[in-house]
């Protein structure tokens, strides 16, 4: 199996992990990751709110590297998977923005690559089934509340990926690879990443919510597919703790970073050793 690769600008500073347990994972599944040449930010999270034109045309900037592949595009932000279907949507439906796109880019791009999060690349293209058989170690019954935010499945139109208000596919992740999924009802509010630089007290309070409610239904730790969710639960959590008067020491990492642990990747590849709550009652059930 062979995709074109958008890593995002995340995955060369916050989100190193995620980059690394995602390749590591992949390379172990015999998944190839073509990586883009000469990529460019999607223009998550800010472009969107000053120009519509902008916001569609950065990424179609990269979408547009893709389509010369012949590949599917491959990601493993839910950030810039939010952002590059989103361009895809407004080019197929509004000709007036396809031709400010085309524009600003300077070449023709019709929408027609086919953007996907690995986390469907995973269950759609290889399957819970032969997942299971490449898997040699097992979660061994770890709590685990998926957490997927705003970004992975809405809005529902345009991203056409799970159900927008329960969504299951980190949950069925979790199962296959011997955790125990919960449920809780704080799988898809915001956490409030947009506002980490200018509203860090929003965030901070948002945040609070979902880790105490993870925290309430017993979970071990928190399994997120964003870099900007990771951030907020994990990095701001001694921040969080102070709001909420508690400690909660709850670990916040990737999907693919227990993926990789399943299927037996060295610790260090998986960017376990980045996180900022130590992830070692992960580590010790697993073990």
């Amino acid at each position: 199996m062979k995709y074109a690769y958008y890593p995002g600008c995340s995955t060369h500073s916050t989100a190193r992990d995620m980059h690394e347990s995602s390749v590591a994972v992949a390379r172990s599944l015999d998944i190839e990751l073509v990586e883009l040449k000469g990529w460019s930010c999607c223009g998550a999270t800010a472009a969107h709110q000053t120009d519509r034109a902008l916001a569609a045309s950065l990424p179609s900037a990269n979408l547009v590297l893709a389509k010369t592949s012949g590949l599917d595009m491959v990601v493993n932000c839910a950030a810039c998977y939010n952002r590059l279907k989103s361009a895809n949507h407004e080019i197929i439906t509004m000709p007036a923005m396809r031709q400010q796109v085309n524009d600003a880019i300077g070449r023709e791009y019709d929408g027609s690559v086919k953007v996907r999060h690995l986390v469907e690349v995973l269950l759609e293209d290889i399957g819970v089934v032969k997942l299971r058989k490449h898997f040699k170690q097992s979660l061994n019954g770890l709590k685990v509340a998926c957490y997927y935010g705003c970004l992975l499945v809405r809005p529902p139109e345009v991203m056409n990926f799970d159900d927008p208000e329960n969504p299951t596919s980190l949950d069925r992740l979790v199962n296959a690879m011997g955790g125990e999924s919960l449920e809780w009802p704080y799988k898809v509010e915001c956490c409030g990443g947009g506002l980490s630089l200018t509203r860090t007290d929003v965030l901070v309070k948002l945040s609070a919510l979902i880790i105490e409610a993870a925290q309430a239904c017993g979970a071990d730790c928190i399994a997120v597919a964003c870099p900007m969710c990771q951030s907020s639960l994990d990095l701001r959590q001694k921040d969080i703790e102070k709001e909420a008067g508690k400690r909660f020491n709850l670990p916040v990492v990737y999907i693919s970073q227990l993926l990789g642990l399943c299927l037996g990747i060295p610790h260090k590849e998986l960017g376990l050793n980045r996180l900022m709550v130590n992830p070692s009652v992960i580590l010790k059930t697993i073990a």
